[in-house]
């Protein structure tokens, strides 16, 4: 039974096949498709399913085969199944053992269409509709290929609009043919054509024109014979009654079969059984003697006489195969004295085993990718990742845009593959809308759903990552010949800038008259904050110093010089007379070396020797710490590594529950920028982001060519510059000065250049606002009451001013130093602690100001007690004291803030400004010392409230 889908106009069609290809019966099916939920269309489908039902039980079929043209076939091929599956289970009684796992497949229905579009199926089936003439041929050329094929060689040669290959665009109509012919022919005469079948049903006779010795003239002559006549019982009668010359007889009748089958399978005229073989007449001598041996080999003594054991032994052999098996045609050949005949004794056998035997591979069932493709109408040439297609919007949602393509396919857009600014992109809404066209490169394909992930982000589009190399020759090397090609560029530019180069008269121990490529040779086997200084391809005005931040990772930053006579040559070639970075300006190369580039190195150092630092590309980082939050699922866990991208500057990745986040990380010779903030040492960069970790961020990545660069004050006693200059040394910049750092990396399995390149930061996700970094709700939606901080507290502040966290080691992931306690005991949010440290017995370490508190207690006497996750330490007579997310004590003169729990009180009217972090602010008070029930209770003070923990 064969099936095409219909729009409604035409009706989706059923056409029920013989065995022979010949229509016994027709069904329309208007509302079989249907997907509305409308009442009656409902009804109108359900029976439109009965009659499919009838349809199949009156004809039993062996085999569904369902045209594939579009999606609509997928659910299509779903409602059959239902439809066999409820006959089954209504009606076993009716179901014949023929349609015993009986299976719907796809047909490709390329060739049947092109069928139904011919003048010849108007021949073969007039009166029927095009749709109905196109399931005809999809069952047909599942039953018989090579018919349906040859049937679309006639003389309107309608199979050259069959589309073969992507690359038959170069031959001309009668070279494809020629190709077509030339393959019709070798696979006609190795099946050969069974003649009074063919008699019988004449589309079967389209082959015939491809037999060996005949053409399309002597075929059809052939074919009207055979169609008058009825059937044919000798081969012989090819040239006694069907007119075929002796020599087209001789060189066509081995692949013509005359067996028992149309009109001849009623006869009882005998039929030679040499006739349905590919043995040609002119051997039939021969396969009788072999059979005849075979047949006395089995029945030694046969009273028969010669003829009749000819005939007994021919059909005795073919009924029992086996017999065959034995006989060896090489040794027949030689004791026969036949050995030119050795190859024809070798077919002989074959043939009388099995006559015509089909050596085409047997058919298998389409494979999800040959459905996908039939489905789709595409091919692994027109729809392949990397190739660039039109897509159509269908629905837009937030974080995703639905798309259909030209074949139907279903293309789904990502809000990270829509634009590379995807991060300012709050809602795809906002950019896309229904029926936008938009221009894409296909990421993937999911063939199992017929999707196809699309990506329309303009760095991928100018990018090959994604190209097709499918029909790529062996030996064809694009990526070796660029890579000879640029080579060959970087060596010429090499030499032109030897030409161009013009030494300088300058004598310094960091100068060399080298070139940019010679200093990173230089300087590759150096360990890394080593640099030299180097002439400049800008001119003599400048100089260059290149320092190696890391291994293949190297930073040049431009040198102007002052005070030069342009007019005399010698003045160009010597060093100026002032030396200026950005807005910084010095005297000599020593100065340069003392106030810029040895501070800069020791902080870079400082860096590649931090315990939170991580050698490796940013991806091998991120990877490196997912498996450590594999390891600490509950702690968010951070740390540094080299920015390939842009040198001179490190990123900070951390994760908080799965997905990396990065951020940038400025070096400078007055310390670390992070957030448009300068700090002098790494931990007060960890304790800040610790603390400030929710915060939006602004700030794109730095820039390669980024801008002045903080030096530090010279001091009056030296001279120099009387101010610094705040501005971008490695990363990103603050002013529209002159110059800046260029980096280079040759680090080849380096990440892409992150999104925030374009302005972004890489900081997204950041979660709710009212959330903790652990997971935990903040407290008061997450506003802080106070100032408190993740690090440890500071004594003897007798300032009055808001000191602002930070200045403490962290102990948020990085571990504490001089015995301060991390957030180890953090019920529900562990976060990681810095190996070989132990928490603070009894508590979380709070250090107690003055008059001393315990590990939980207030602090009393004379100062403050500090808080105990990192707040800053109390006051020291009479100062104001801000507690952290511990317990706090008061001080002096002023109380220290709670924390999360419930914050102490002082015994004195002072200024009370110690507001807790995220807990209620402390009260003020002139009564009694009081202690605030928190979780666990706290102490009173000696002179302060004692505040409540946890």
């Amino acid at each position: 039974m064969a099936c095409s889908w219909g729009p409604g106009k035409p009706a989706t069609t059923f056409v029920m096949l013989d065995s022979s290809g010949e229509v016994l019966d027709v069904l329309y099916t208007g509302s079989l498709t249907v997907r509305s939920q409308n009442v009656n269309d409902q009804q109108r489908k359900k029976n439109d399913q009965q009659r499919v039902l009838k349809f199949m039980t009156d004809h039993q079929p062996h085999v569904v085969v369902l045209g594939a043209v579009n999606l609509s076939c997928t659910r299509l091929k779903d409602d059959i199944y239902e439809i066999i599956f409820k006959m089954v289970e209504e009606n076993p009684r009716d179901v014949g053992h023929e349609m015993d796992g009986l299976s719907v497949v796809y047909g490709d229905e390329s060739l049947p269409r092109l069928y139904e579009n011919s003048r010849i199926s108007s021949d073969q089936l007039p009166g029927q509709s095009g749709i109905v003439k196109r399931a005809v041929a999809l069952g047909r050329h599942l039953q018989n290929p090579l018919a349906m094929v040859a049937t679309l060689c006639g003389p309107g040669r309608e199979i050259l609009s069959w589309k073969l290959s992507s690359l038959e665009n170069f031959l001309t109509p009668d070279e494809k043919y020629g190709m077509i012919e030339q393959v019709m022919v070798d696979v006609t005469n190795q099946v050969g054509l069974d003649i009074n079948l063919a008699a019988s049903h004449e589309w079967l006779f389209s082959p015939l024109q491809f037999v060996s010795g005949l053409g399309p003239r002597k075929a059809a002559s052939l074919q009207r014979s055979l169609v008058r006549a009825g059937a044919i019982f000798t081969r012989k009668d090819f040239v006694t009654a069907h007119g075929l010359g002796k020599k087209v007889f001789v060189n066509a009748v081995g692949f013509l079969r005359v067996r028992r089958s149309g009109l001849a399978a009623s006869s009882s005229q005998f039929i030679d059984l040499l006739d349905d073989t590919r043995i040609h007449p002119e051997s039939y001598g021969l396969a009788q003697e072999v059979a005849k041996e075979v047949y006395n080999q089995d029945v030694p003594d046969d009273a028969n006489d010669d003829e009749d054991v000819l005939e007994m032994a021919i059909e005795h052999v073919r009924d029992r195969p086996n017999l065959m098996k034995s006989f060896v045609p090489k040794q027949y050949a030689k004791d026969m004295k036949k050995e030119n005949k050795t190859e024809t004794f070798i077919d002989i056998k074959m043939e009388l085993i099995q006559g015509f035997q089909d050596w085409r591979k047997q058919y298998e069932e389409p494979s999800q990718d040959e459905e996908f493709y039939m489905i789709s109408g595409e091919t692994e040439d027109t729809l392949a990742e990397g190739r660039i297609l039109q897509a159509t919007v269908r629905r837009v949602q937030a974080q995703r845009a639905i798309c259909v393509l030209e074949s139907g396919l279903t293309g789904m857009i990502s809000k990270e593959d829509y634009s590379d600014d995807w991060r300012d992109v709050q809602e795809l809404t906002d950019r896309l809308h229904e029926g936008d066209i938009l221009t894409c490169k296909i990421k993937s394909i999911q063939k199992n759903r017929y999707q196809v992930f699309l990506v329309c982000r303009e760095s991928e589009m100018r990018s090959n990552r994604y190209q097709n190399v499918r029909n790529f020759d062996s030996y064809y090397h694009e990526d070796r010949s660029s890579l000879q090609s640029e080579q060959e560029k970087a060596r010429k530019e090499k030499e032109l800038a030897k030409k161009h180069f013009k030494p300088r008269m300058i004598v310094h121990p960091r100068f060399q008259n080298i070139t940019a490529d010679e200093a990173m040779e230089f300087l590759s086997d150096k360990d890394p904050g080593e640099s030299v200084i180097r002439p400049s391809s800008r001119g003599p005005s400048y100089l260059t110093l290149t320092l190696k931040v890391y291994d293949g990772v190297y930073a040049h930053k431009d040198i102007v010089e002052g005070g030069k006579e342009h007019k005399d040559i010698t003045s160009l070639l010597r060093i100026g007379k002032t030396l200026k970075i950005g807005e910084d300006t010095f005297e000599d190369l020593d100065e340069v070396m003392d106030r810029y580039v040895d501070p800069l190195v020791a902080h870079l150092k400082t860096m590649l020797s931090y315990r939170k630092f991580k050698r490796g590309s940013k991806v091998e980082v991120d990877e490196l710490l997912r498996m450590e939050k594999l390891e600490y699922p509950m702690r968010i866990v951070y740390c540094f590594g080299i920015s390939h991208e842009h040198p001179g500057t490190f990123i900070l990745t951390y994760i908080r529950s799965s997905n990396p986040h990065h951020e940038y990380v400025g070096l400078y010779p007055k310390g670390f920028k992070f957030r448009k903030r300068m700090f002098e040492d790494i931990d007060r960069l960890v304790a800040y982001f610790q603390r400030h970790i929710d915060d939006p961020q602004h700030e794109s990545a730095p820039s390669i060519r980024s801008v002045a660069a903080m030096v530090p004050m010279r001091s009056p006693a030296t001279g120099g510059s009387s101010a610094a200059s705040v501005g971008s040394g490695w990363g990103g910049s603050t002013n529209s000065s002159e110059g800046g750092w260029r980096g280079q990396s040759f680090d080849r399995d380096r990440s892409s250049t992150p999104g925030s390149r374009t302005g972004r930061s890489d900081y997204r996700n950041g979660g709710s606002r009212d959330g903790h970094p652990s997971g935990l709700p903040r407290p008061y939606g997450g506003r802080g009451r106070g100032r408190g901080s993740y690090n440890s507290g500071r004594g003897n502040n007798t300032s009055n001013d808001r000191q602002d966290s930070g200045y403490g080691t962290s102990s948020w992931d990085s571990g504490a130093k001089d015995g301060e306690d991390g957030w180890s005991n953090f019920p529900g949010a562990k976060v990681q602690n810095s190996p070989g440290r132990e928490a603070f017995p009894g508590g979380w370490g709070a250090s107690g100001g003055g008059g001393g508190g315990g590990g939980g207690g207030g602090g009393g006497g004379g100062s403050g007690g500090g808080s105990s996750w990192g707040g800053v330490s109390g006051n020291d007579g009479g100062g104001n004291d801000s507690g952290g997310w511990g317990n706090g004590s008061g001080g002096g003169g002023g109380g220290s803030g709670g924390n999360w729990g419930v914050g102490g009180s002082a015994n004195d009217a002072g200024t009370d400004i110690g507001n807790s972090g995220w807990g209620p602010s402390p009260k003020r008070s002139s009564a009694q010392p009081q202690a605030a029930t928190g979780w666990s209770g706290g102490s009173g003070g000696g002179s302060g409230g004692g505040g409540g923990g946890w």
